[in-house]
């Protein structure tokens, strides 16, 4: 498709000129999602490891490789995936107004957390977001969200909601959101292993196609899709509920 064209005034001279101006994701709403996914977003989420902290102490990750390899797993067939798709399916039922969909993935997500911790994580991130997003940037969505709902709503229902009700489009809300989850995975495996900063950059460079891939399935995948053959990880998560000194929550 061809892209528009903006008149652009030279600042000496005068003459008029053109120049392009690709079409993609508003300002305004990149700025929103941009701010919901940041580190600085108060939801909580540098206090989950997501049962990272558990594989770390048990050995399974020990290194920039393990740790990338863990994540892609994690990404490709574990919980980054399954997120992936709740969020799809709660940003199209967002979008349409469709109530009785916001309840059943809503519902659904509820109770497809692996582990008890899992639960707590991401009912307490997504409780957070529920309540700032809707202080600061409140939306219909959202309100027909708690209206339909008085369930827990999870961290990737109320993030794919909210991006519904912003009008941002499904593809780019969801990739930044897999790789805001990629990136806080990272962070934490920064400070348990440790890791260098630039080590940890070095992981999120590495899965950039990962979190590209992770997206797309997602976004074409089924509610029937979901399921999960991260098997070591989801034992991570369990595990860390006993485990004896602990700096995370999951």
């Amino acid at each position: 498709m061809a892209s528009d064209r903006a008149l652009m005034r030279d600042r000496g001279g005068g003459a008029v000129r053109t120049a392009a101006v690709e079409p993609g994701l508003e300002p305004g709403a990149l700025y929103r999602l941009m701010a919901w996914l940041s580190p600085a977003y108060p939801v909580g989420a540098f206090s989950y490891s997501s049962g990272l902290e558990w594989a770390i102490e048990a050995g399974d990750i020990f290194d920039d490789a393990t740790l990338r390899d863990w994540l892609d797993v994690v990404l490709s067939t574990g919980s980054g995936f399954c997120d992936a798709v709740l969020f799809a399916h709660a940003h199209r039922a967002g979008a349409a107004a469709d109530n009785s969909a916001l309840v059943a993935v809503a519902e659904l997500a509820a109770a497809f957390a692996p582990s008890r911790e899992r639960l707590l994580e991401t009912r307490a991130q997504g409780a957070a977001f529920l309540e700032i997003t809707q202080a600061v940037w409140p939306n219909s969505a959202l309100d027909r969200l708690k209206r339909s709902w008085d369930g827990p709503i999870v961290y990737p229902i109320a993030v794919g909601v909210a991006a519904a009700g912003h009008q941002i489009p499904l593809e780019e809300a969801l990739r930044a959101y897999v790789q805001a989850l990629t990136a806080n995975w990272v962070s934490a495996a920064v400070r348990l292993v440790p890791l260098g900063q630039t080590d940890g950059q070095c992981v999120i460079a590495a899965l950039e196609q990962i979190v590209v891939a992770t997206g797309e399935r997602a976004a074409a995948a089924t509610l029937d899709d979901l399921g999960g053959a991260a098997f070591r990880a989801d034992i991570a998560s369990m595990r860390h509920e006993t485990q004896y000194t602990r700096l995370f929550r999951s």
